[in-house]
């Protein structure tokens, strides 16, 4: 992997390697070398699941043993995965071979979940179990702040819908209000406006989909307040 490559990759993960033979394998698909990322992803799984699992205890200390299984679940599928290895511009950086390179696979969701696995794992063994754990509390901040624990399966997008759809009111409306940062650590603004507040409600993210899912969180807050 080029130097300018591996720096921006730790720049993203706010984390810079000792070892960056362990970020290299973690990047490698079994496609590409026999030194490949498999035996990493194995540890980062059950290191982002026992994680998950205490951050949400923590937090919902009124949850049945059932919500928090779903929410566990609602927050380390695949496709939550994928997008932070999105985030983090992992895909053109993934070492593959020639074949899984021409039929897509810097763009394959299974393996860009790995991939992000397979960092987790590679951060606990170059630091230490807390390292792994803040990195995965980084990753997963925002989208903890979605969660209710009265609807685990539900983001705040989805329940703020629903809820419009629930009152017979026009859906919510999403605008970009602004971006900043550089290129690798842009901060994206979104207005969420909804026909029962006078005025829009903002979040702000990493990218564009965390910025709204924030902004509908506070939408569906001052809602909740002013009932």
């Amino acid at each position: 992997m080029a130097e300018a490559a591996e720096s921006a990759i730790e720049s993203r993960l706010n984390y810079c390697f000792s070892d960056k033979r362990l970020l290299s394998q973690a990047l490698t698909h079994r496609s590409y070398s026999a030194h490949h990322n498999e035996r990493l992803e194995f540890l980062g799984d059950a290191i982002l699941s026992f994680t998950i699992a205490e951050l949400l205890y923590n937090r919902f200390p009124q949850c049945s043993e059932g919500d928090l299984s779903r929410m566990r679940s609602n927050l380390v599928r695949g496709n939550t995965l994928t997008n932070i290895a999105t985030e983090l511009n992992l895909g053109p950086n993934l070492k593959l071979g020639s074949g899984e390179a021409k039929s897509g696979g810097r763009r394959r969701a299974s393996i860009l979940a790995d991939a992000v696995e397979a960092i987790i794992g590679a951060v606990h063994l170059d630091a230490d179990i807390a390292t792994s754990k803040n990195l995965i509390e980084r990753f997963f901040s925002a989208r903890l702040d979605e969660l209710d624990p009265n609807n685990p399966g539900k983001d705040a997008k989805t329940r703020l819908q629903e809820l419009m759809q629930s009152q017979k009111q026009p859906l919510p409306k999403y605008r970009l209000k602004k971006t900043s940062g550089k290129a690798h650590e842009q901060l994206f603004e979104v207005e969420c406006q909804v026909t029962s507040l006078q005025a829009p409600l903002s979040g702000t993210g990493g990218n564009r989909r965390e910025a709204e899912q924030r902004a509908a969180a506070a939408v569906l807050q001052r809602l909740q307040s002013n009932d």
